[in-house]
């Protein structure tokens, strides 16, 4: 029988959990906590961009409005949401939004939020690009953030998650220290890239509001259901390994009250545990990770 040959990366070796050199978070703590927000922007009738209803719907007026809503009102029911429970944020933003909605930058900014590069805009993708045409793409979106914000962006998460084979070695050569485009753990690990170690940061599809409830179509308290559970087990099983958690959010969906009342009841059971965590940034976790944890010669 012939053997089959898996095509294979070399970005990471693999590496079980129960065989990694132990570490603890700030304080000793065990459990990072980390709240994970795209904003985004789409085109009007064309481009790319979800749907409420129908996950093959084109782009209409409808889907267009459904998504501006987020901007418009989810992400300020969202903001207010954070600042009753003090809670920090990352912000995966795609630069056309500083012309489109400047004033969401701006309580970005006084919040003293995360920006994370997420490209340009949702209404495309950059996997289909060559490799000039992805550094401009990485390039505009990083400057965007600098110019508007004053600092680069350290952490990158692609428009839907989308890399090509030269991704990770251009967001390297662009000063990018972390990527999140890579769920394949709950802790930080080292990657490979022709410049140099780059380091993924836990980012979770499966918590995340917009393939939950809109692709699987999961009600509100499904999704705070899964949230309670993936905490608590999260935090039992930091008592072995040091973990990130992360909830995954976008305001044109859990902006939307009843929503955003599920989100508010999870979010209350998880800050009756904040003695136990470490509520924090992808950007601090980084830093923290890369202190504890550097990278071994190879890279990875």
């Amino acid at each position: 029988m012939a053997l089959i040959e898996l095509k294979t990366h070399d970005r990471y070796p693999y590496s079980p959990i129960p065989e990694r050199p132990d570490f603890s978070w700030p304080d000793g703590k065990r459990l990072a906590v980390c709240v994970c927000n795209n904003i985004e922007v789409f085109s009007f009738l064309s481009g790319l961009g979800s749907d409420s209803a129908s996950l093959t719907a084109p782009q209409t007026t409808r889907n267009y409005a459904w998504r501006d809503y987020g901007n418009r009102v989810g992400q300020w029911y969202l903001f207010d949401l954070l600042d009753e429970y003090g809670l920090p944020a990352s912000h995966n933003f795609n630069s056309l939004l500083f012309d489109a909605c400047p004033q969401i930058a701006d309580r970005i900014i006084a919040r003293g939020d995360e920006f994370v590069g997420h490209g340009r805009t949702n209404a495309e993708r950059q996997d289909v690009l060559d490799e000039a045409g992805e550094r401009a793409l990485i390039a505009e979106s990083t400057r965007a953030i600098a110019d508007y914000s004053g600092t680069p962006p350290q952490g990158w998460l692609g428009p839907y998650l989308a890399q090509t084979p030269a991704t990770l070695d251009l967001l390297k050569e662009a000063g990018y220290r972390y990527v999140l485009d890579w769920p394949a753990d709950d802790q930080p690990f080292w990657m490979r890239t022709r410049s140099g170690p780059l380091l993924s940061v836990p980012y979770s599809i499966e918590l995340n509001d917009s393939p939950s409830m809109v692709f699987r179509q999961e009600s509100a308290m499904s999704f705070e259901r899964m949230i309670v559970d993936q905490f608590d087990e999260m935090l039992l099983q930091s008592r072995k390994h040091s973990l990130v958690f992360t909830v995954v959010l976008h305001p044109f969906v859990i902006g939307i009250p009843f929503r955003l009342r599920a989100l508010r009841r999870a979010l209350a059971h998880i800050m009756g545990h904040r003695q136990d965590i470490w509520v924090a940034t992808p950007g601090q976790v980084a830093e923290h990770y890369a202190q504890v944890m550097p990278p071994p010669q190879d890279g990875a």
